[in-house]
């Protein structure tokens, strides 16, 4: 009789073990291993069409790119003291962790630009500081909004949807028109107040580069302070973001914030702000929030396990800069006029092509460095006889064959049955812009 010992038994068995678990993970190869939130994310689309136009560029493609919310520094360069002063901090080696909250100097010196500039009295302890703006717009959502939470935004706007998404809120789109220039209304909003803990604004706008107007933001404001003068004490507020990274590129109209339209707001209100768009300052990564100072002292502690803080170079640097508001004004009139002759020499490009009959319309800038673009050709025929199916399938076709690039608003939570688009002024010189203008009335004018 043939006898087993313990040795064949034992790997008899392993042998066993190994032939499932290659069977297992053959079931299993197709299933990712990642959290329920990671395997949900959806990727950014803008992002998408950038690495289109990059790939094709990369191949001799000659595209004009107006899908990024950036500045081509070649053309619009930071400030020069600005980069001197960087400079000088990485000479002096002041390269070791800054303080949780940012640089006091800093803060410092924002607390006295927001005073002089919009009269707002926010103190360096309220004053949080990290790299540029959206670790603040993230630490605010996870700062107030607990799972299932409704959380109230405007669409289009940029990148709400997400941040809903990472906090697990009961999300809340408001629909926005063009009649409004895609801004939510006080009657658009006033349905869903009840129980919301988060509205997201912001002013002037991304993707639109329009803004409120004072009576628009006033009747939001009362709604905000009606709402929450109904809650009791152990009630969560309503609390208003307010995202004004670029408040200091308005062509002609003015500004308005909720606290100094009504100081009761300032209770609920947590502002976005820094250097990224204002100093043409994107990569240099300096923004800051402020507000009341339960939240921000929350949102301070939340990034210290982030990680999100400013360089220290680059905010002592931005303090230096600061110390010499004229500095500051000056270059902000030179650049935003530069911004404002680009907008306008685009939109009288779409306003020229309206005339001569083609679908398409444009919104006038009244800030950033965007422009909002009608192209009314989703269910068109392309010359090779296949259909646009929606706004994506618009861009792709105007990128092989206007060598045109552009944003659509599905982009900013809106459908991709919207034949709505965001164009940045801020990759291209005013005479790039004029160039491609017969490419796009070719294009279009090809579509049947």
């Amino acid at each position: 009789m043939y006898q087993c010992s313990s040795v064949m038994i034992y790997q008899l068995l392993l042998d066993c073990y190994i032939v499932k678990l290659i069977y297992y993970n053959k079931l299993n190869k197709n299933k990712v291993k990642v959290s329920k939130l990671a395997a949900n994310l959806i990727g950014s689309e803008i992002v998408k069409i950038g690495n289109e136009v990059n790939d094709l560029k990369a191949k001799g493609a000659e595209i004009a790119n107006l899908t990024i919310g950036d500045l081509n520094s070649n053309i619009y360069p930071i400030p020069a003291k600005l980069k001197e002063e960087i400079q000088k901090a990485y000479q002096n080696n002041l390269t070791n962790y800054p303080p949780a909250n940012g640089l006091l100097s800093l803060r410092n010196e924002v607390s006295k630009d927001l005073k002089t500039r919009w009269n707002l009295d926010y103190n360096a302890n309220d004053i949080l500081i990290t790299a540029g703006s959206r670790p603040l717009i993230y630490a605010v959502y996870k700062t107030i909004v607990d799972e299932g939470d409704k959380v109230i935004y405007p669409t289009p706007s940029w990148n709400n949807n997400h941040y809903a998404y990472l906090t697990s809120a009961d999300a809340v789109e408001v629909k926005t028109t063009q009649e409004n220039n895609f801004l939510p209304t006080a009657d658009d909003l006033r349905p869903h107040l009840d129980g919301a803990v988060l509205l997201a604004l912001c002013s002037p706008l991304n993707p639109t580069g329009t803004m409120f107007t004072e009576a628009q933001l006033s009747e939001i404001c009362e709604l905000v302070i009606a709402e929450n003068k109904k809650r009791g004490e152990d009630e969560k507020p309503l609390y208003l973001m307010y995202d004004q990274i670029y408040s200091n590129l308005t062509f002609g109209a003015k500004h308005v914030d909720p606290v100094s339209l009504f100081p009761e707001m300032r209770e609920y209100t947590i502002y976005i702000d820094g250097i990224s768009k204002c100093l043409a300052a994107t990569g240099v990564r300096v923004g800051w929030g402020f507000g009341p100072a339960l939240i921000i002292d929350k949102m301070k502690a939340l990034l210290t396990h982030v990680g999100a803080w400013a360089p220290k170079p680059e905010q002592e640097a931005t303090a230096k800069y600061f110390e010499n508001p004229e500095d500051v004004n000056t270059f902000v009139d030179d650049f935003k006029g530069k911004l404002e002759a680009s907008l306008k020499v685009l939109h009288q490009g779409i306003q020229d092509l309206k005339g001569k009959g083609l679908a398409v319309e444009s919104i006038e800038p009244m800030g950033a460095l965007y422009l909002t673009i009608k192209l009314d050709y989703i269910g068109k025929t392309k010359p090779d006889g296949s259909v646009i199916e929606n706004s994506s399938d618009l861009v792709f076709y105007l990128i092989n064959d206007a060598g045109v690039a552009l944003v659509p608003f599905s982009a900013f939570g809106e459908a991709k049955s919207e034949p709505w688009f965001r164009a940045s002024v801020g990759g291209l010189a005013t005479s790039e812009i004029e160039l491609m203008m017969p490419k796009l009335e070719n294009a279009l004018n090809k579509l049947a």
